[in-house]
Parts: structure tokens; C-alpha cells; sequence
């Protein structure tokens, strides 16, 4: 890794390409920043964390970081030919599915591209495979712990598409990461289960601690041998860009300070009130604490 050091500790740091996005819903075409650490960052940062994001992009696209800064955010950016950017197309009202196609691709992280930030956990959050190395996961493992979205492993660019494909390295690559996440689509495709609980088992037995299983209505989390799951309850979901972002996010950065039950109920409601607004989470703690107390009561 880079001997770049910093010294103030984080709460939660994030590695990742910034991307710059264009998603099309009902014939209207709109272009914003996006990507797991964006999306991520802004989020925790509203829940009172401090937050770092360690990312890439042409320099033509440094301003759009500006935004994390207001936030609070630090930013560590490392300049590429390219920003990356996908196109998020929805077809159907409800926004559930969506199709993707890649617009730019920043590149692969070298080593030294990734500076040392002390962070009470590292989240890696790429957008597609080739991004961020076994190796960088590795490295960041064994400082403390990792949590990991598998959507850069297993989501691949394939002439103008991004398909979803296994991962080979999973059996070696996730025994040091403390959380991971899935969707059920991925879920299904890395274990061949299309039962959420048993593929959450059989992804935990390749060493995760907790693994964090979104889906349509809600996320199901196996912390230990303990399953606990909370449901979304938007009353929109204009807002999907983003949502297993925001979710996985909340969630490691809950569990700094709230058992996995509690931490799931605010990760919960917090996706909940991003889904009903585009754009990253801008509601307060107190705000997602009073629906995650409603989800509590059931």
C-alpha cells in the first residue's frame, strides 16, 4: 500500500470508482453522480459518522467531488482516462428491474493509488469487476475489518452489457471480510440457491462474519448463527438508484455502535426514506430511528 498516512481515524472509509451516471425513467434522461461511494458516504455522513472515500476518475470530473466535501466527507482521488458511468434504463413503473450498460470504466486500482486511512472499517464498494484487486482486499483485511458489496466481482462488462457471473475467487478472496453483501440475484448466482437463508449459510461458510442479503422488500441479515430481517416500507421507490448502496452502508455503520437486530431495523428505514426521493439519503437520524422504531413494533 501507498506510505501516504492519515492520521485522524474514521468511522467508516470506502474504496471505490465515483461514478458519473444516466438513468432514464418514464422517457426523461438525467445525468448524476453515482456510484457506491457516493451513495454510501452521503448516507452514513447524514447518520452522524465520519466518512472517507478513496476513489478514481478523470480529472475533467474532480468538481462533481465537491459535493462529498460539503458533506463533510474526506476525499482521496486518484486521477483515470476515464470516469465511470452506467446507464440505468427502467423499463416498468415500480423500478424493481432495471437495465444496465456500461458508459466508462476508470480502471483498476493500483496499490498505491489506495492510501492508508485509519478507518474503524473499510467498506469496498466497486461497480463492476476488474476495479479494486484480491490483492488491495487482502491488504485492507489485515488492518481491520472489511466489509465487501460483491457487485464488483461478479457484475462484468461484456461488449455493451453488464452481465452477472460466479466469481472464482470467492472461495479464497472473502476469508478475511467481516460484512457482505448480495442481492438475491447474486445470492443465487454465487451459491445456485434461489433460497435467500441457505444462500446467506453457504456464503458465511467461505468465512464472512455477516452477510447482508437485500431484496425488493426488505434485507435479510445472518449475523453469526442469528438471522434477523427488517422490511423496506417507501411509500415510492423513485429513488432505487442506490438502494443496496445506501442499505449495506447503514448497516456496517450501525453495527459500530447497535447489535445486528438494531442494525438492520435503522438500515431498513433508512433505505426506505432514500427510495422515495432520487439522489443519495438527505433525511436525519432522528428521522430514520422514529421509522426504524415503528418497524421494532411491528
Amino acid at each position: 500500500m501507498s506510505p501516504i498516512e492519515v492520521q485522524r481515524v474514521i468511522d467508516v472509509a470506502f474504496l471505490g470508482h465515483f461514478a458519473r451516471d444516466r438513468l432514464v425513467y418514464r422517457g426523461i434522461t438525467e445525468i448524476a453522480s453515482g456510484g457506491g461511494v457516493y451513495y454510501s458516504a452521503m448516507a452514513v455522513r447524514r447518520l452522524g459518522f465520519s466518512a472517507a472515500v478513496i476513489t478514481k476518475l478523470h480529472p475533467d470530473d474532480f468538481p462533481a467531488l465537491e459535493e462529498l466535501r460539503r458533506a463533510g466527507i474526506e476525499v482521496h482521488a486518484a486521477p483515470a482516462s476515464q470516469t465511470t458511468g452506467i446507464e440505468n434504463v427502467y423499463p416498468t413503473p415500480e423500478l424493481d428491474r432495471r437495465l444496465t450498460r456500461p458508459l466508462g470504466f476508470a480502471g483498476p486500482f493500483a496499490t498505491h493509488e489506495v492510501p492508508i486511512v485509519p478507518a474503524r472499517v473499510t467498506i469496498v464498494t466497486p461497480l463492476m469487476a476488474g476495479e479494486v484487486t484480491p490483492e488491495i482486499v487482502r491488504a485492507l483485511c489485515a488492518r481491520g475489518p472489511v466489509g465487501l458489496d460483491v457487485q464488483g466481482f461478479v457484475r462484468i462488462r461484456e461488449d455493451d452489457t453488464l452481465v452477472t457471473r460466479d466469481w472464482p475467487g470467492k472461495t479464497t478472496d472473502l476469508a478475511g471480510v467481516t460484512f457482505l453483501k448480495v442481492d438475491d440475484a447474486e445470492a443465487e448466482v454465487l451459491t445456485g440457491s434461489d433460497d435467500p437463508r441457505e444462500a446467506a449459510h453457504a456464503l458465511a461458510a467461505l468465512g464472512p462474519r455477516e452477510v447482508v442479503l437485500t431484496r425488493a422488500r426488505g434485507l435479510l441479515v445472518l449475523a453469526g448463527e442469528s438471522f434477523c430481517e427488517a422490511p423496506f416500507v417507501a411509500k415510492d421507490t423513485i429513488g432505487r438508484t442506490g438502494r443496496g448502496d445506501t442499505c449495506f452502508s447503514t448497516y456496517v455503520a450501525a453495527r459500530l455502535e447497535l447489535p445486528p437486530e438494531a442494525a438492520c431495523r435503522l438500515a431498513a428505514a433508512v433505505t426506505s426514506l432514500k427510495l422515495e426521493r432520487p439522489g443519495p439519503y438527505r433525511g436525519t437520524r432522528e428521522e430514520a430511528e422514529r421509522l426504524a422504531a415503528t418497524l421494532a413494533a411491528g
